[in-house]
C-alpha cells in the first residue's frame, strides 16, 4: 500500500471513530483525504478534512483537527500526527520506514512505480494522427511526446494500453495531394502542362517526392489513363509520407501499436453502418441538400454536416464512425485522443457524438495540444534554414537530440502555450533541466564503478545506518514515484513527471554534496556501503522516471 493511501485509511478511520464516540455528527467525505504539504515542516503529508467538516459540525477546524488526530490508530510507517492551523492533521512518516523504501526500490527493480490501479482496464491513446500529406513539423512532436508518455504511464498504472494512430487516407485533401505528387512526377519526367491543382501541395518535398517517384517509376504512368496514373502515383507517394513519418517519430521513441486507415472505414462498411444506426437513433436531419448531425439537440451550440451536398462525408462524420468502431467494435474502456490547438472547438460535438452513439462521454478524453514557439538567443524562430519552410520534427531532432525534445515538450501543461529554448536544450549544463537530471544518473552510475574496481560491494549494505537529513530527503523523493504514476494515470498530466525528475535531481546531489560515499577508512566502510545502497536505489528511481518520460538514463556524460 502506498503510504498516501495508508495515511488517507487513518484518517477516515479517525473519523469513523470520532463519529461513532459522539465526537463528530455523521457527515460523507468526498475528495482526497490527503496531500502533500508545501513545506517540510508540515510533515510528509496533511488532511483538511476538519476544514471540509467543520462546516456540518459547526465546530472550529482546530478543534475537529485534534480530536481526529488523538484517534489515528498507529502504524509503523508514522512516527507523528498532529494538529495544525487552521484545521489541518498533519503526518510524519517514520525514518525506519523511509529506510526499509531504499530495499524495496531495489528489490523492484524496472518495475519500481508500477501500480495496479488500472485494474487491467483496456485503454486506447490515439495521438499524432496528423494528415500523411507532409513531413511532421514540430507542433505534431508535442502531441507525440505528450501521449507516448501518458501510454506509457497508463501502462505503469496497471492499464491494458494501445497506442494509434489515424491515417487520414480518404477525402478531399488526400486526393489534392495525389494530384499535386502526380503533377510534380510528371514535371519531373519534363512534361509540360501540368500543374499543382488549386488548393493543391505546394512544398519542396512535394517536388522532391514527385522527382523520386520519376526516377523509380520512369515514364510507366505518365501515358496511362490519367485517373488511375494520378491514383497509382499518389498512393506511392502516400506510403512514402507515412514511411517517413514512422521513421521521424521513430527518432524521438514514438511507436505505435496499430496504424488505422480512415479508407478502411469505408471499404470495411462501418462508416455506412454508423449513419444507419445514427438516422435509425433520429439524430440526423436534412437540410439545405445536406445530412446533418443534430447536435444541438445534445447540447452542442449548432449542428454539424455530416454528408455534403456533393455527396462527400466531412471529417466529423468520419470521426464518428471511427469512434464507434473503438467503443463498440473494440471495446476500449476509455479512449484518449491528444489533438492540435486547432481542434479546440470540436470538443463540444465530439461530447454531443458520444451520446448520440449511447456511450458515455466520460469514457472520451480529449486532449488538446497548444501551440509551440521555438526560440533561439531570444529570437523566434519560423521557418526552415534549408527550405524556407516550417521546421520539422527531424530537423528539430537533428538539432538539439531526442532527449531534449521529449523533455521539454513535456515540461508544461498541453493547455498552456509552449516556448521552446533551441540554446538551452543543447547546453550541457546544469541550466539545462534534461542535462541537470541525466548527470544525476550518470554520477550515480560513475560511483557504482569506482566502487566496483575498488572491490567494495554495497549489495549487504545496512540501510538502517542512513540518518543524515540528506539521506531521508532523497528516499522521501524517491518514494513519491509510484504515487506520482497513479496521480498522472488519474489526471492525465503528465507535466508533472519532469518536474518531479528535477527534483529528485536535486536530493540527490544534495545528499552527495553532504554525505562522503565512499571512503578509504575502513571504519567507514559499512556506512558506504549503506550509501552506495541508497545510490543505487537513486539511480534505479531516475532511470525509471526518465522511462516513463522515453528519455534515456546514460551510464556516462
Amino acid at each position: 500500500m502506498l503510504a498516501r493511501d495508508l495515511v488517507a485509511e487513518r484518517i477516515a478511520g479517525a473519523v469513523e471513530a470520532a463519529q461513532q464516540q459522539g465526537l463528530l455528527p455523521a457527515a460523507a467525505l468526498t475528495g482526497p483525504a490527503v496531500e502533500r504539504p508545501q513545506k517540510a515542516e508540515h510533515g510528509d503529508f496533511a488532511s483538511s478534512v476538519p476544514l471540509r467538516l467543520a462546516r456540518a459540525a459547526r465546530m472550529p477546524p482546530m478543534e475537529i483537527a485534534e480530536r481526529l488526530a488523538a484517534l489515528v490508530a498507529p502504524h509503523e510507517a508514522v512516527a507523528r500526527v498532529w494538529a495544525a492551523p487552521p484545521g489541518f492533521v498533519n503526518f510524519a512518516l517514520s525514518d525506519d520506514w523511509l529506510r526499509e523504501q531504499v530495499d524495496a526500490i531495489l528489490a523492484q527493480g524496472t518495475a519500481f512505480g508500477n501500480s495496479a490501479v488500472g485494474g487491467g482496464r483496456r485503454v486506447q491513446v490515439e495521438f499524432v494522427s496528423a494528415n500523411p500529406t507532409g513531413p511532421l513539423h514540430v507542433g505534431a512532436a508535442r502531441g507525440a511526446v505528450l501521449g507516448s508518455t501518458l501510454a506509457n504511464v497508463l501502462a505503469a498504472a496497471g492499464h491494458e494500453v494501445s497506442r494509434e494512430y489515424y491515417i487520414n487516407d480518404a477525402g478531399q485533401q488526400v486526393r489534392l495531394f495525389y494530384e499535386s505528387v502526380f503533377a510534380q512526377y510528371a514535371q519531373a519526367l519534363g512534361r509540360e502542362g501540368e500543374e499543382v491543382p488549386p488548393g493543391g501541395y505546394q512544398g519542396e518535398y512535394v517536388v522532391e517526392l514527385g522527382r523520386e517517384l520519376a526516377s523509380e517509376f520512369g515514364e510507366r504512368f505518365a501515358q496511362g489513363e490519367r485517373e488511375e496514373a494520378t491514383r497509382e502515383v499518389g498512393e506511392a507517394g502516400l506510403q512514402r509520407m507515412l514511411a517517413n513519418i514512422k521513421a521521424d517519430l521513430e527518432l524521438i521513441g514514438v511507436a505505435f501499436d496499430n496504424w488505422f486507415s480512415e479508407r478502411g472505414l469505408f471499404e470495411g462498411g462501418e462508416y455506412e453502418r454508423t449513419l444507419a444506426y445514427l438516422r435509425e437513433q433520429g439524430h440526423t436531419l436534412e437540410r439545405e441538400g445536406a445530412l446533418w448531425f443534430n447536435s444541438s439537440a445534445l447540447g452542442d451550440d449548432k449542428d454539424n454536416v455530416l454528408v455534403r451536398g456533393t455527396g462527400q462525408p466531412t471529417y466529423f462524420a468520419s470521426d464518428i464512425a471511427y469512434h464507434r468502431d473503438k467503443f463498440v467494435k473494440r471495446g476500449f474502456d476509455q479512449v484518449i485522443d491528444v489533438w492540435g490547438a486547432d481542434h479546440q472547438g470540436h470538443v463540444p460535438r465530439m461530447r454531443a457524438m458520444m451520446e448520440a452513439l449511447g456511450l458515455d462521454p466520460a469514457r472520451l478524453t480529449i486532449l488538446i495540444c497548444q501551440l509551440v514557439t521555438l526560440k533561439r538567443g531570444g529570437e523566434t524562430v519560423r521557418a526552415s534554414k534549408r527550405t524556407g519552410e516550417l521546421i520539422t520534427l527531424r530537423e528539430l531532432v537533428e538539432e538539439v537530440g531526442a532527449d531534449a525534445c521529449r523533455y521539454f515538450f513535456l515540461a508544461r501543461t498541453a493547455e498552456s502555450q509552449l516556448e521552446f529554448d533551441l540554446e538551452l536544450a543543447k547546453r550541457q549544463s546544469a541550466d539545462n533541466p534534461v542535462y541537470y537530471v541525466q548527470y544525476a544518473h550518470a554520477r550515480i552510475a560513475g560511483i557504482l564503478r569506482q566502487a566496483a574496481e575498488r572491490g567494495v560491494g554495497w549489495e549487504d549494505g545496512d540501510t538502517q545506518l542512513l540518518t543524515h537529513e540528506a539521506e531521508l530527503a532523497l528516499i522521501r523523493k524517491m518514494a513519491q514515484l509510484p504515487e506520482l504514476v497513479e496521480t498522472i494515470a488519474r489526471t492525465l498530466a503528465p507535466h508533472t513527471l519532469p518536474h518531479y525528475a528535477g527534483e529528485l535531481a536535486t536530493a540527490f546531489h544534495w545528499f552527495y554534496d553532504h554525505c562522503r560515499v565512499l571512503s578509504s577508512d575502513p571504519e567507514h566502510l559499512a556506512l558506504s556501503k549503506a550509501r552506495l545502497r541508497l545510490a543505487a536505489a537513486a539511480q534505479t528511481a531516475l532511470a525509471r522516471t526518465l522511462g516513463l518520460m522515453g528519455v534515456s538514463a546514460p551510464e556516462r556524460m
